[in-house]
């Protein structure tokens, strides 16, 4: 019922920035809550950050706070995720996600990768020294 598509991934230099979208369709139209994960090469996919549709509250992780800032578009029902100073370490597959369930709300958005309801293909950002 829930579709969502990343874009705006890239190749980059160490220093520079990046916005990812995440344009979500489909029976979405509650307030809810979307996210950014991320996964490099032989690793887990960890949080990035997290927003609740409801009130604009988010939650950014402390390796991108104040690099990094996720927003949404109500409008266009779009995601976005703004990072700058982009590091050799933020490399690797970016996954917009999204849950409606009251559970993960109540929660304040957080919660395992194994919990989200839906979730995007992932985009590819590669950052070079």
């Amino acid at each position: 019922q829930v579709q969502l598509a990343e874009s705006g991934g890239g190749s980059v230099p160490a220093g520079s920035s990046l916005r990812l979208s995440c344009a979500a369709s489909g029976d979405i139209d509650m307030p809810h809550c979307m996210a950014w994960f991320r996964q490099a090469p032989g690793k887990e996919r960890e949080e990035v950050a997290t927003l609740f549709t409801g009130k604009g509250t988010t939650f950014t992780s402390d390796s991108v706070k104040g690099r990094f800032t996720i927003s949404h578009d109500s409008a266009n029902n779009k995601l976005y995720l703004q990072m700058n100073s982009l590091e050799l370490d933020d490399g690797g597959i970016y996954y917009c996600a999204a849950d409606r369930r009251y559970s993960v709300v109540v929660a304040g958005c957080r919660g395992r990768p194994e919990i989200w309801e839906h979730w995007g293909q992932g985009i590819l950002v590669t950052v070079s020294a």
